[in-house]
Parts: C-alpha cells; sequence; structure tokens
C-alpha cells in the first residue's frame, strides 16, 4: 500500500518505534487523537494516552513477542481529558517498529444504544395503546351507566353524589390514559428561536421554586428550529421540573441547574446523520438517578420520587420523537445531564 493511500485512509495508523514513541501517523490519526504527529514525534505515548486498560502494556507485549494484539471496545482518554472508545490492533513490523490502527467505536455504540432506546419507546408506545383501547371502553360503559343512573336519583340528591364521584374519577383514568400516550395531537411546524423555549421554562421554574438557581449557558450562534414551541415548552419543563424537585427534595446543598445549549456538527440520532442537532442540556449538581431507574427511566409510570406519575419524561421523550429527536441521560453522584437532542434539519422540510 502506497504512502499516498494510506494518506486518505478513514482508519486511524501510526508507527511507533521500539520507545513507544510515535514517529508517523496519518490524518486520520491526527483527527481523532486531537494531535499533530510533529507534536508528538519522539513523545512517549503513555504522556498523552491514557486509558481504563493500560495500552502501553499490549504495546509492549507485542514489541516483546513479536505477536500481533487486538483489543475490543478499549476506553482512552485523550491528552485534553476527553474519553475515546476504540477497536485498536498493535503489529509488530520490526523488534524496533509497530503498526497501530485504530477504529473509533463511539458513534457505533451510540447508534447501537439509541436504536435499542428507541425500539424501547416504540414498544412501550404500543403496549400503551392497546391498554388504552381496552381501558377506556370498560370506562365509557361505566360512565354512561352512571350518568343514567344519576338521571334516575333527581329526587335523592344523597345518591346523586355517589354517581358524581363514579363520573369523576372515570374522567381522571381516562386522562390519565391519554396522558400515557404523550401528546394526542400531530405537533405543529413552525420557525421558532430554543432559547425563547428555554427562558420561558426558566421563569416558570424561578416562581416554583426560588431558592434553586438555575444558570445559562447558551450558545447565540444557534439558528432557529422548526418544530412545536408549545410541545418543546412541556418537554423542557418536565425533564427540568424532574431536575429542580430532585435538587429540593434530596436538601441538595448549593443546588444549581443549568440549562445549555450547543450545535452539534455531523450527529447521528439512531441510525440517520445529521448535518446540524440542537443540543439542549438540563445539568444539575443532585444526587442523581438511582441505577436502578436508569434503563426504564422514560417509560410510563416509572418514577424515583414517591409523590411522582412517572409520566414527565415519557411524555417529553414522545415530545423528542415527534420533532425527530431523542433525549439522552448521563447519571452520577453530584451531576446529572438530560440532553435534548432536535435535528435542525427535519426529514420533511
Amino acid at each position: 500500500m502506497t504512502p499516498g493511500i494510506i494518506e486518505h485512509l478513514t482508519t486511524a495508523v501510526m508507527l511507533l518505534d521500539g520507545e513507544l514513541r510515535p514517529t508517523w501517523m496519518n490524518p486520520a490519526a491526527e483527527t481523532l487523537l486531537a494531535v499533530s504527529a510533529s507534536r508528538v514525534a519522539g513523545v512517549a505515548l503513555s504522556d498523552w494516552l491514557s486509558g481504563e486498560d493500560d495500552i502501553a502494556e499490549v504495546l509492549i507485549r507485542a514489541r516483546d513477542g513479536q505477536h500481533p494484539y487486538t483489543q475490543r471496545e478499549a476506553r482512552l482518554v485523550l491528552a485534553g481529558g476527553e474519553p475515546l472508545t476504540v477497536d485498536y490492533t498493535v503489529t509488530p513490523l520490526s523488534p524496533d517498529e509497530l503498526l497501530l490502527e485504530m477504529e473509533p467505536r463511539d458513534r457505533l455504540l451510540r447508534i447501537s444504544r439509541e436504536e435499542a432506546l428507541q425500539s424501547r419507546q416504540e414498544t412501550m408506545k404500543v403496549l400503551a395503546r392497546g391498554l388504552a383501547h381496552e381501558v377506556k371502553n370498560p370506562l365509557g360503559g361505566i360512565r354512561g351507566a352512571a350518568q343514567l343512573l344519576e338521571r334516575d336519583l333527581e329526587q335523592t340528591p344523597a345518591l346523586k353524589e355517589y354517581t358524581r364521584i363514579i363520573i369523576e374519577e372515570v374522567d381522571r383514568l381516562r386522562d390519565l390514559v391519554d396522558s400515557m400516550l404523550g401528546p394526542n395531537r400531530v405537533s405543529r411546524r413552525e420557525p421558532l428561536n430554543i432559547h425563547r423555549v428555554l427562558e420561558r421554562v426558566r421563569a416558570l421554574l424561578l416562581v416554583e421554586q426560588p431558592r434553586v438557581s438555575i444558570e445559562r449557558d447558551y450558545d447565540p450562534s444557534l439558528p432557529e428550529l422548526t418544530g412545536d414551541e408549545a410541545q418543546l415548552i412541556q418537554a423542557v419543563l418536565n425533564v427540568a421540573r424532574n431536575a429542580v424537585q430532585a435538587l429540593v427534595e434530596s436538601e441538595t446543598p448549593n443546588p444549581v441547574m443549568t440549562l445549555r445549549t450547543r450545535a452539534r456538527r455531523q450527529f447521528t440520532l439512531g441510525a440517520q446523520r445529521h448535518r446540524l442537532v440542537c443540543d439542549v442540556s438540563v445539568i444539575d449538581n443532585g444526587p442523581g438517578v438511582p441505577e436502578t431507574l436508569r434503563e426504564t427511566l422514560f417509560y410510563p409510570m416509572v418514577s424515583g420520587r414517591a409523590e411522582g406519575s412517572g409520566l414527565g419524561l415519557s411524555i417529553a421523550q414522545s415530545v423528542l420523537h415527534q420533532h425527530e429527536g431523542l433525549i439522552e441521560c448521563e447519571s452520577e453522584p453530584g451531576r446529572t445531564e438530560f440532553r435534548l437532542l432536535i435535528p435542525l434539519e427535519m426529514s420533511h422540510d
């Protein structure tokens, strides 16, 4: 293979000497590892690339044994502190030269994770629709029978009170089932400023919980997106209200929630790659999401709070799906981040 072809490979390729110092790397390796070949030439690999699995040990075994090694889904840390997941193969070319090839896995892992999330959401939606059909039919019959009974009890107000309770409770159950199905209308498609949505949410939450500090970290260069402003306000409010309530109920010292926006270029959602994606992050310094809830967090009727209905995040995810986006969550004690990802160009635009 000629050097010109290697230069144009999308696979990251690097040559190392016997002391594990880079002597050459192609542009794909420079991009993946966020370094320039001239900057790290002659610098030991361990000085600017580390990880959970010590890559230097694998390279030394390959060098000493003159045998190739392959590592799958190795988690590395770049010089700037950014995490990176790769598959890599090291091949000894001689006792004093190693060939290192790296394939990034983050994008593929993200696609797999998001497809699984979307599949679970679709399954839950089908189950909820089936449940709604089975529940709402008898509820309609009960309501109708209670209304007929109420007419026959005109002269006995005390008994009419019981029929009124039946009708009100049936209506409450019907509304609960409708809430499980998410928004009951098709999203409107109008140009909107996402920061206006966030300012509305911030104003509402400051009135509800004035002791929580709500900070802004906006990207002013974000263009307008196309969507339903009312539905997006509801989705962001559901996520942000959960964060604020978690801060208050856990009595977190100096509770802070941050609303952050960023633009993500050439970003993959599910299996589709988008030229530009709006990333709205809701970040709090609370206790974090319990490990037992993370896989089912967006299912209806699942909540970590005793007073919670478990519908807020499910409805928010349904709204994002209508906008061809999704919600992701990363959580650990002291920092929880919900990311609402919305394409700035949609398939029907």
